[in-house]
């Protein structure tokens, strides 16, 4: 289970490999609204969190590593989101790995400079969707789950 950690929009994408092909299980987000309390988020997005993992049972969940160089306070907040996330997939008993957005892009495109739709197209074409999963952060999960995958070799 790949995830794109955010507040508002928390991207999320299940796949699954068998004999070395990656095949998309589902995908979706799980969203917030920012009149709420940040904890009244953080709540929605645990209770949702352990939702997905009890449906779908992961036996990895894979974060994208922060990387914030300019707003201090989105840093916050996604870390808080991103927190809350790999504790639940702690005490589900996934296994957690993080891969830096540079990561992502060199796994799935070969290039480090790759640009958002680059990525979501490659994601598409990997795993043979009829479009673009929206918005873009679950394609953005995905693409972190097949960066994982790719890590493994798929298996």
């Amino acid at each position: 289970m790949g995830i794109d950690p955010g507040i508002a929009i928390t991207g999320w994408g299940v796949i699954r490999a068998q004999n070395r092909q990656p095949s998309c299980v589902d995908v979706g987000v799980i969203t917030t609204d920012k009149a709420d309390a940040l904890e009244e988020r953080l709540a929605i997005l645990f209770t949702d969190m352990n939702q997905l993992l009890k449906r779908y049972r992961p036996d990895v969940v894979v974060l994208e590593q922060l990387f914030f160089n300019t707003n201090a306070k989105t840093a916050l907040t996604v870390g808080h989101a991103r927190g809350v996330i790999m504790l639940a997939a702690r005490q589900f008993g996934s296994r957690l790995f993080a891969y830096t957005p540079l990561q992502v892009k060199v796994a799935i495109t070969g290039y480090g400079r790759a640009d958002k739709n680059q990525i979501q197209q490659m994601v598409t074409k990997l795993l043979k969707l009829d479009q673009i999963p929206q918005p873009d952060d679950a394609a953005d999960a995905l693409a972190i789950a097949l960066t994982h995958g790719f890590s493994t070799r798929l298996g």
